[in-house]
């Protein structure tokens, strides 16, 4: 195995890059060279399906399929052999019927179907060993002695930006909405990926094509939630647990959150958000349900502690898993694109997680006094109240903006991110989202002429918020977002982080601080030149980066 698309990334060796016999996020080989023959075998289908869509014959069921295998081979996803096995049985399956969509299309209109090659002519070999074969053929640095390590990094920048927008997008179309012109940028996308581009220029065209399409696909997902669920309000949410019988949901895809709170509705059952669950708190139809009673725990590194103290089953909707501890192994669940070997696997009936509640022991008593940390600031929220911000701002009462968000992590140098924001000045507003507020969201910063001085915009993919309030701000102000008096500073730890980053760069956001350390795959030719395109930055010292934002130096 080689694997080098998070910040988990082993930087022991001379190259970036976990090897051996178990990457650091818990990934074994086979799992690994599975998930690369998996990438391999997508692009195949896009190859056809970009080509058939062209032609009015697009496949969106293919299309789902490509997101959700894509969204299986993410960080901290799926580690499950066997799934993937079966996955790649089935992509041929659907390569081999969108190819006959395309033949059948092309040859209506009189043309002569392309014979296409590489990825569109894979097949899965008959067992285990020769799937392994295929995939020692195919991983993310083939081909590196011939183009040389820039290229493949620029590759992967593609790559595991399109990884972040297929799992947004897998997201939204769970919850019924759909975009033929998505599914046709994804395809048109891995169809290039799959023809090995060489050129350095175009590489980095198309990634920031896949930021742009990113931002498509993020506010597609912020219409799937708000339309399913309500637009997000600002709500107290409790932290403290609650007497009775419990289960723990993390992750972030919210129809399950929502299916499980249906199926326990009447049970006595309560149920907690762990992780990035956090901001489900804030939506109204979430929120109606009593017996959705708070939230438990912090970041998901943390979660092999946390899940072994709580009192109930655990249920993983999406990104984040680890390996689980002996302790709770029996009473983890997973569903969607979520697995672990040896860990029961659910679809849509959680009768399995309610039956493991009522058969637990649940919380003794309520822990008293009740705490609880304010979520639901999305960009409803704080634009109904852009004309006090702007007063705010202009009187000199907000001096300075610092969103702080990303992905936490175990690795060194995040506290960074807790010491910038405790140590941003007493007139300046801390927007957060994703898990790395959890460095800090239980302090108490106070607020600003009635504006919370911490306003939490909720997951990672609701990066279309702050991106649309900083975007309304620039046109109060009459400037240029890069004009604002705003600081991003970005813990990044997978690959919708990467995705998000570069829906900032293709908008022009300059001077990102990005860290704990720049991605492994990015050669220091490529730093050197997004550095120097884009300002690009990488996290130092919280003192000096504030000061260098409020003009002190």
């Amino acid at each position: 195995m080689f694997c080098f698309q998070c910040e988990q990334t082993d930087r022991t060796g001379q190259t970036p890059g976990c090897a051996g016999a178990r990457g650091n996020c818990g990934k074994t080989p086979v799992t690994a060279d599975l998930q690369d023959l998996l990438v391999h075998a997508v692009k195949g289908i896009a190859q056809y399906a970009s080509r058939a869509r062209v032609l009015g014959a697009g496949d969106d069921d293919a299309a789902r399929f490509v997101l959700f295998s894509m969204f299986t081979t993410l960080t901290n996803v799926n580690f499950t052999p066997t799934r993937f096995v079966s996955l790649l049985r089935e992509a041929e399956g659907v390569r081999n019927r969108v190819r006959e969509r395309y033949e059948e299309a092309a040859r209506a209109r009189g043309l002569v179907p392309e014979a296409l090659s590489g990825p569109a002519t894979w097949s899965p070999e008959p067992d285990l060993d020769g799937m392994l074969r295929q995939a020692a053929e195919v991983g993310v640095r083939a081909g590196l002695d011939v183009v040389g390590p820039d290229v493949v990094g620029l590759r992967a920048l593609c790559l595991y930006g399109l990884k972040g927008v297929c799992a947004y997008a897998h997201h939204a179309t769970v919850l019924g909405l759909h975009d033929p012109k998505v599914y046709a940028e994804v395809e048109d996308l891995l169809s290039f990926l799959a023809d090995n581009p060489t050129d350095p220029d175009q590489l980095l065209e198309r990634a920031l094509r896949v930021g742009m399409l990113n931002l498509d696909v993020m506010r597609l997902l912020d219409a799937a939630n708000t339309g399913t669920f309500g637009s997000p309000q600002p709500t107290a949410v409790r932290t403290t647990p609650v007497a009775g019988k419990a289960i723990l949901v993390s992750g972030h895809d919210l129809k399950d959150l929502a299916a499980l709170l249906e199926q326990t509705a009447g049970t006595g059952i309560n149920v907690y958000t762990h992780g990035e669950m956090l901001p489900a708190h804030g939506y109204p139809a979430l929120r109606a349900h009593e017996h959705l009673v708070g939230n438990y725990g912090g970041a998901w590194h943390e979660q092999q502690v946390e899940f072994a103290r709580f009192p109930g089953p655990i249920l993983m909707t999406s990104n984040c898993i680890i390996e689980p501890h002996l302790s709770y192994r029996h009473r983890i669940f997973t569903t969607g694109p979520v697995g672990w070997p040896g860990v029961r696997h659910l679809t849509e009936d959680f009768r399995p997680v309610i039956q493991a509640a009522m058969a637990m022991p649940g919380f003794a008593e309520t822990e008293e006094p009740e705490r609880a940390i304010t979520v639901g600031f999305a960009r409803d929220a704080v634009l109904s109240v852009t004309d006090r911000i702007v007063d705010a701002v202009r009187q000199g009462a907000v001096r300075h903006f610092f969103l702080i968000g990303g992905c936490d992590g175990p690795t060194p140098g995040r506290n960074y991110f807790t010491d910038l924001a405790l140590s941003a000045p007493q007139d300046s507003v801390i927007l957060t989202l994703g898990c790395n507020k959890y460095r800090f969201n239980d302090h108490d910063f106070g607020s600003i002429g009635g504006i919370p001085r911490l306003l939490d915009l909720g997951q990672c993919n609701d990066t279309y918020s702050a991106i649309t309030i900083a975007l309304r701000l620039a046109k109060e102000f009459g400037c240029d977002v890069n004009e604002l008096p705003l600081t991003l500073a970005l813990s990044w730890m997978e690959q919708k982080a990467v995705a998000v980053l570069l829906s900032l760069l293709a908008l022009g956001i300059r001077n990102i601080h990005l860290g704990p350390d720049l991605p492994g795959f990015l050669t220091p030719n490529l730093v050197a030149r997004i550095v120097d395109e884009f300002g690009l930055r990488t996290v130092g010292d919280p003192a000096e980066d504030i000061a260098t934002a409020l003009g002190r130096r």
